[in-house]
């Protein structure tokens, strides 16, 4: 009687487990080791490992498009992407014309503000302006940055033909810049960016603003990006707030990604954002999480969200 008593208990314990997600294993795909994804990444998924029992791969990748290409593929159930390079995939259009509307993944939530950060060792770059003739690293070509690098520049009154474009990852981008092979670079990620803080870190190097005209030319032309001030501080040197546009950083799921599961992981993430290990956990927040997506919500997402009396486009 107590072998079969032990037996029901040892079942009734695996079964609490499956049912709070202590089965599941996930790969989220973030971004570059030198970037906010995938340090915040690895945060997220520690909490929820802790908080739900899933478990969840973080690995490095090239960013926003492979995350969802990763996912569309399998190869990835979770994802870090800029909101401007989701709203790309899911309507087939510029970084996502060859391949084409993909629906595969679904929205969990927005976590912070990814700011478009345009760093520089030069004196003589003031401005957005000031770029003209120099070489600037703008991404890796049809990637999230390269987009948003486009954009600003268009904003300007430029174009990638006006500048000498080198296509760098956010680590190559800071070592190009230390060694003087490159003028300026476009890194786009939630401040502060590790190669950003590596880089001021015994280097003359700063912010440069994208404010005013060219700010208010580029939220015309495309909505989804908003103003933002970089506090004083956040890097060596910097004495003033530096303003200039963002996107959202967003996690994405894969659609086949069950309910339940979908559900208690974002319950981790929003539920208790203090218990999270980054300092990206301040801009959490239900309102950050569930405005100004351009895809719909996983309906795990939605039914978190439901309680909380917010409703979101799920699909």
């Amino acid at each position: 009687m107590k072998k079969i008593i032990a037996v029901l208990m040892v079942a009734v314990l695996a079964l609490g487990l499956v049912a709070c997600g202590g089965g599941t294993k996930m790969t989220m795909g973030t971004g570059g080791t030198a970037g906010t994804y995938y340090a915040f990444g690895g945060a997220l998924g520690t909490q929820i490992k802790d908080a739900t029992g899933i478990t969840v791969n973080v690995v490095s990748t090239d960013g926003s498009k492979a995350n969802i290409l990763g996912i569309a593929e399998g190869n990835y159930q979770l994802g870090t992407v800029q909101s401007d390079v989701m709203a790309y995939a899911w309507e087939g259009q510029r970084s996502f014309e060859k391949e084409g509307k993909i629906e595969s993944f679904r929205v969990i939530g927005g976590l912070y503000a990814e700011a478009v950060q345009l760093v520089t060792m030069d004196p003589e770059i003031k401005s957005v302006a000031d770029l003209k003739g120099k070489k600037v690293s703008i991404g890796a070509a049809g990637s999230g940055v390269y987009f948003n690098a486009m954009d600003v520049l268009a904003a300007a009154g430029l174009t990638e033909n006006d500048i000498k474009p080198q296509y760098q990852s956010f680590g190559d981008s800071a070592d190009a810049l230390k060694d003087k092979k490159i003028d300026a670079a476009f890194i786009v990620a939630g401040p502060p960016t590790p190669a950003i803080t590596e880089l001021c870190t015994g280097n003359d190097a700063y912010l440069v603003p994208i404010d005013g005209e060219v700010a208010e030319n580029l939220m015309n032309a495309c909505p989804y990006y908003t103003t933002h001030k970089i506090p004083a501080g956040t890097y060596r040197g910097q004495e003033e707030d530096v303003t200039t546009v963002t996107v959202k950083a967003t996690l994405i799921v894969s659609a086949s990604a069950s309910e339940d599961d979908v559900y208690n992981l974002t319950k981790a993430i929003f539920e208790n954002p203090d218990a999270i290990a980054h300092a990206k956990k301040a801009e959490l927040s239900l309102e950050n999480a569930t405005t100004g997506m351009t895809a719909p919500f996983h309906k795990g997402a939605a039914k978190y969200f439901a309680e909380k009396n917010i409703t979101v486009d799920a699909q």
